[in-house]
């Protein structure tokens, strides 16, 4: 019998984009404008990175609450940085440390002190939101290099600096993810934690480093949103950041429960979050509503994930069963202790040493 081909889960959220810009389309002639469709870019790109590295604490079982303040903790350190006199890469080097240190820190207290991820990365998103406001009194910070402009309103061959950023590092987190012997551990660990400890996954190494994505992330939109309006706000990120970035994690197939979903599926969550947020600006729709039809948006996104996995749990118990699967064919018959699965070469597993 031919295998049948496996549709790509991506598909659906790309026809599902399609059909809300054709539909803010159809309502307002400014959503297909050229500088619109270059706004809706540049604030998805924000959205993207935060997505991509919500996507790796996800990906574990995890989630980061975090995110928001680390965009205005990492953007106001590159301001008071630049402003001690140092140069705008300097700048922008250190808040990449900084986001990443804090990632680090919530990988450390959630694996080593066994913590929950909620209340840790709760508490990060507290701390990391005051610290900009004590070191500042609570008063912005003028970019004292003209140069860093060139993060959130520079351009490449025509194409807006942040969307280049975007396409480089979802191509090395790609590859990260399905090419390395790292991305099939936090797949693992996300799918089941104590199988793969019991594997030998370093599995404290692995929540460590999906934290420290998340929060490297995090500083690049930090830097993008500081360097767009030349000033380091103390209380940028304090908006819809955070729900934006799990929306479009969750609603691009990242499992909330982990080891499920893909990169390119968080990216195109983000595209879609973003039209959603500019069409309903486009339109005139009250700003107070767009975090109810978000919030339905991740409604919508759990509940197909919650069935997805219920659905395959199904699968996996009819074929261990040998009942008949909906189309009516027997599944497989449970094989004994130590049997290959069915197709599959016999192999001789070591009974260990007593």
């Amino acid at each position: 019998m031919a295998a049948r081909r496996r549709i790509p889960e991506e598909l659906g959220i790309g026809v599902v984009i399609v059909l809300v810009a054709l539909a803010f389309s159809v309502m307002s002639p400014t959503f297909r404008t050229l500088d619109n469709a270059q706004l809706l870019l540049l604030n998805g790109a924000v959205i993207a990175f935060l997505a991509m590295g919500q996507a790796f604490v996800l990906l574990t079982g995890g989630i980061d609450l975090s995110t928001g303040s680390n965009v205005a903790l990492t953007g106001m350190v590159a301001a008071l940085v630049m402003r001690s006199g140092a140069s705008w890469w300097v700048a922008a080097l250190a808040a990449l440390a900084v986001g990443a240190l804090v990632g680090v820190v919530n990988g450390a207290l959630i694996h080593y002190l066994r913590l929950p991820a909620f209340i840790v990365t709760f508490a990060t998103f507290g701390v990391a939101a005051s610290i900009p406001l004590i070191l500042t009194g609570a008063s912005s910070v003028n970019v004292a290099d003209p140069l860093f402009a060139i993060v959130g309103r520079g351009g490449l061959f025509g194409i807006p600096m942040p969307v280049v950023l975007v396409a480089v590092f979802a191509v090395v987190f790609t590859v990260l993810l399905r090419l390395t012997a790292t991305g099939v551990h936090i797949y693992a660990v996300g799918g089941n934690a104590e199988t793969s400890r019991l594997s030998g996954i370093p599995i404290g190494r692995v929540t460590m480093l999906v934290y420290a994505v998340s929060g490297f992330c995090a500083a690049i939109g930090g830097l993008i949103t500081t360097s767009r309006l030349m000033v380091g706000y103390p209380s940028a990120g304090s908006g819809n950041e955070l729900f934006y970035s799990i929306a479009a994690a969750v609603v691009g197939g990242v499992s909330l429960f982990g080891g499920i979903g893909s990169l390119p599926g968080a990216l195109l969550g983000a595209v879609l979050i973003a039209t959603v947020s500019n069409g309903m600006n486009v339109v005139g729709v009250q700003s107070y509503w767009q975090p109810l039809v978000i919030g339905l948006i991740i409604l919508g996104g759990v509940i197909i994930d919650t069935y997805r996995r219920q659905s395959s749990l199904s699968d996996l118990l009819r074929r261990r069963l040998g009942r008949p699967g909906p189309d009516g064919a027997a599944g497989t018959p449970p094989s004994p202790p130590g049997a290959a699965p069915a197709g599959e070469p016999a192999t001789l597993t070591p009974h260990p040493t007593r």
